[in-house]
């Protein structure tokens, strides 16, 4: 379960990597088509589209490499039992606006599907299509969120700190 977990989490943020060299892409191109005088109809809607796959499905592997910014002022004047009640509460809490989350997103592409709604821009996207990578982030994030609860109440939660992070305390 662990490796499919983890090859989940990896698998997401490869996409993401995919995305946003799609993103320089269409970028460069904006940038290449101003400069030399012809319109490419859609490029900055589809870069904004690029964008946003690329932050949500970056998400759940970011949490699970200790890259999430955390306020850990209160955790680090707790010891013991204390301590980790509070970060099950943190991560329970986490788990549930996760999931509520996914769970909107999740329904708003649906509704987009079912509503044929498209894009406002010369592109006439179906938006659908760029909230699936939404939707898809946000479901990854609720189950990295809940495997993070599941590892801290089994006691094998190890919770990596990143080098930037451990500079600037």
């Amino acid at each position: 379960m662990r490796r499919g977990l983890d090859a989940l989490y990896d698998a997401s943020a490869a996409l993401a990597a995919v995305f946003m060299v799609g993103l320089l892409v269409a970028v460069l191109l904006s940038i290449v088509s101003r400069q030399l005088h012809f319109n490419v109809p859609g490029v900055d809607s589809y870069a904004g589209y690029l964008m946003a796959a690329t932050g949500f499905l970056a998400l759940a592997h970011t949490l699970k490499q200790g890259e999430h910014i955390r306020v850990t002022l209160l955790l680090n004047a707790l010891h013991g039992v204390a301590r980790r009640r509070l970060e099950i509460w943190a991560l329970g809490a986490a788990s549930a606006l996760a999931a509520l989350a996914a769970f909107y997103a999740c329904k708003l592409a649906w509704q987009s599907y079912v509503f044929h709604d498209i894009s406002t821009g010369n592109d006439a996207t179906p938006l659908w299509i760029p909230q699936l990578s939404m939707a898809a982030g946000s479901v990854v994030l609720a189950v990295a969120f809940v495997d993070e609860l599941v590892l801290e109440i089994l006691g094998r939660r190890v919770v990596p700190v990143s080098e930037e992070a451990s500079r600037n305390e």
